[in-house]
């Protein structure tokens, strides 16, 4: 969502192809594009590659200080609070909701043993990365505090930078879809609830962006 939210912001045209398996991007991982027979492959690249070859420059109204701002809190959101959400969904209350939603279309062998498998994955993931090796309590802190953050630097203000759209407001409405508008209860969601700035922009960015599902 983060990479169409961008496309949508930045008014460029784009086709949607559906990829179930994700082996078969080029980095083992979703999204990628083609462009003109180009294939790039992660969000921060998809962007960086799309902003410059068709001169979107959307964050060219930032000063440095500003972009380096930018910079740390979508760095927060993807590397801190998306594994917070990767727990909630894959390891913790979720997962039945996860499993059945991903794989309950599978044969029964196939299914009692890829969602295991999928699942064992996905917790060393976590334990690589560092967050699987908290408690649960510790998890969902961190998470309090990162959205804390967020709502606090969004303050009064009609975009996450100030009064003009920006890269990170692509990923701001992202997770704040995936946290909300899921309708998956979480701690991180009902931490969101307590923020009426965040409820108001996600919900004002939304229908904006993506009025058929707002």
């Amino acid at each position: 969502m983060k990479v169409e939210a961008w496309l949508r912001i930045a008014d460029l045209d784009y086709e949607i192809y559906f990829e179930d398996d994700p082996r078969k991007a080029p980095l083992g991982k979703l999204p990628s594009i083609v462009d003109e027979g180009q294939v790039v492959p992660d969000s921060a690249k998809i962007i960086a590659h799309l902003d410059e070859k068709y001169k979107v420059k959307i964050d060219d109204h930032l000063n440095e200080v500003e972009r380096s701002v930018s910079h740390a809190f979508q760095r927060m959101m993807e590397e801190r609070l998306y594994w917070a959400c990767v727990y909630n969904r894959w390891v913790d209350t979720n997962w039945a909701t996860t499993r059945a939603a991903a794989f309950g279309k599978l044969p029964p062998i196939l299914n009692m043993l890829i969602p295991a498998m999928v699942q064992r994955k996905i917790k060393r993931d976590l334990e690589g990365q560092g967050l699987g090796r908290h408690s649960r309590q510790s998890i969902y802190e961190f998470a309090a505090g990162d959205i804390d953050a967020l709502a606090n630097y969004l303050g009064d203000k009609p975009y996450f930078m100030g009064d003009q759209v920006s890269t990170v407001d692509a990923v701001l409405l992202s997770f704040l879809c995936g946290i909300v508008q899921s309708g998956l209860p979480s701690p991180m969601r009902e931490k969101v609830r307590q923020h009426e700035n965040l409820v108001a922009y996600n919900e004002r960015l939304g229908r904006a962006y993506f009025p058929d599902f707002y």
